[in-house]
């Protein structure tokens, strides 16, 4: 079985070139995705798909970055994946992928029952040493991506505070939706605060609001209208 995993940061993200990426190298790969950042440990897909591949089967990334943003944790899944017989496929660093590394790891210089045995056995610990290397630095690379990112982000916010640009909304500022404007109609029209005919818990179950949100519409109207 082949699986396509897709990861994005942040729900506005699109997901699609992930997707596209994959299918265009392995049509019949499964995709799987979730929205998943560092700050949050809801990571739901990735530990179901972890559990249910087997022995044989594929797991296709767009990139390194996508199987983790953390060196040690992506290093020891990954050692882990393939200890378990898994293919790891990394479009972006194919390099890395499980097949060189098992290439590299099977390549060893042969002995010869002689004495150059002590010298070889050390080459190929070194061979084996060099492949791991390359896998762990792939990890640190993406981490540091995403730290560089992090704090490019970080410092641009900054910068446009420092320089008199409102970040993010308002404190105290209304936000106005469809919906909100709509709710607000029916509280307008039904509310006995209004001198409509209905109490609150039927307007409440008129506009669907939630009870703390229903509230702050009508103490918006409420201030509207100098009541």
């Amino acid at each position: 079985m082949t699986y396509g995993y897709c990861r994005i940061s942040r729900a506005k993200q699109s997901i699609e070139r992930q997707i596209r990426n994959i299918k265009a190298e392995y049509p019949e790969a499964l995709i799987i995705q979730e929205v998943f950042t560092r700050t949050r440990l809801d990571r739901k897909e990735w530990p179901k798909l972890y559990k249910a591949v087997k022995a044989g089967d594929t797991i296709v990334f767009d990139s390194v970055s996508r199987m983790s943003g953390n060196a040690d944790e992506g290093f020891t899944a990954y050692e882990e994946l393939y200890n378990r017989g898994i293919k790891l496929v990394f479009l972006k660093e194919p390099h890395i992928n499980t097949a060189t590394y098992k290439q590299a790891l099977e390549s060893n210089v042969k002995l010869t029952g002689g004495n150059v045995d002590f010298i070889l056995e050390g080459v190929n610990k070194y061979l084996m040493a060099l492949a791991k290397e390359q896998i762990k630095l792939a990890f640190q690379q993406s981490e540091k991506e995403v730290e560089d990112l992090h704090q490019r982000t970080k410092e641009g916010l900054e910068t446009a505070r420092l320089n008199g640009k409102q970040i993010g909304q308002k404190e105290g500022a209304k936000l106005t939706t469809k919906k909100s404007v709509a709710s607000k109609e029916i509280i307008l029209k039904h509310s006995k605060d209004f001198n409509g005919t209905l109490a609150d818990a039927d307007v409440m179950k008129l506009t669907g609001l939630a009870r703390n949100t229903y509230y702050k519409y009508k103490k918006e109207l409420k201030e509207e209208q100098g009541i």
